[in-house]
């Protein structure tokens, strides 16, 4: 992919960002382990299952921590991997964050962070600004020369951040760019620009009242998608205040954890009953 990024918020080369590969001794890791399927025989060693990232929202300031563990767990129940990325945040801005998740992303996937998991099938889930890294992890923004396996496999995306000139979030746009905030750098992080075809299928929910982060983020992600025969899912709940995670409670809103699930489950990344 050709670097299109302006010369102002590039990162440095992949190869040289980091000093010593991640490690789940560093303190903005979390591992959670696939749980087995209930009655399975102990004494059988499983295949190793599917790992997803996991980014936690908070408007590039904080990390929201309902979104963070917590899907670990969910994720783990249905039999999947999970490991919680707090990436950089404010003070740090762009490309901070994704550099971060990036490194892990290749730790990960060349054994350099040893995890049993399938190593060819890495996905990421993430929620509002940690969505907005997601969708940059997916679409593969020339944030640094990252090789092929530098994207993931799944995408799945939570009232995402996606556009910085559409409706943009103000206060994840400030905590990201800080005094660099120009419209050549909002466009070039626009994630709905950056879709191409080799963006990964997608799963994507939002509500429609969305007060925080306002839905046209997840259309105009989904519309890219469609334009790209991207393969995807899109639900948009008619209620719902920004940034409620699983949902429990919540009426219409907490099924979208089982639709994501059925998804999984259709892309082979879950297995049925």
């Amino acid at each position: 992919m050709t670097d299109t990024l302006p010369r102002s918020i590039r990162a440095t080369p992949a190869h040289s960002r980091t000093d010593s590969p991640p490690s789940l001794a560093d303190t903005d890791l979390t591992f959670r382990a696939a749980a087995r399927p209930q009655g399975t025989d102990p004494s059988v060693p499983a295949a190793p299952a599917p790992l997803l990232l996991v980014l936690p929202g908070g408007s590039y300031r904080e990390h929201a921590d309902h979104e963070g563990t917590v899907i670990a767990d969910w994720l783990s129940g249905i039999g999947l991997n999970a490991l919680v990325v707090r990436y950089p945040v404010d003070p740090h801005r762009y490309p901070s964050g994704l550099v971060r998740v990036q490194d892990v992303l290749l730790a990960v996937r060349t054994g350099a962070l040893e995890l049993d998991v399938d190593r060819s099938r890495i996905g990421v889930v993430g929620f509002s600004a940690g969505g907005h890294v997601a969708a940059l992890l997916s679409t593969g923004v020339a944030s640094a020369p990252v090789p092929p396996e530098g994207r993931v496999d799944l995408s799945i995306l939570a009232y995402p951040v996606i556009s910085m000139t559409h409706e943009p979030h103000s206060e994840s746009l400030a905590s990201l760019l800080g005094d660099r905030d120009t419209l050549d750098n909002r466009r070039a992080l626009s994630a709905d620009t950056l879709v191409d075809a080799h963006t990964p299928p997608t799963f994507l929910w939002h509500t429609a009242d969305d007060g925080g982060v306002p839905v046209s983020h997840s259309l105009r992600y989904a519309s890219a998608l469609a334009a790209h025969n991207v393969p995807f899912d899109l639900h948009v709940f008619e209620r719902g205040d920004h940034g409620k995670g699983l949902g429990h409670g919540l009426g219409p809103l907490q099924a979208w954890s089982a639709l994501c699930e059925a998804w999984l489950v259709e892309h082979g990344w879950v297995s049925a009953g």
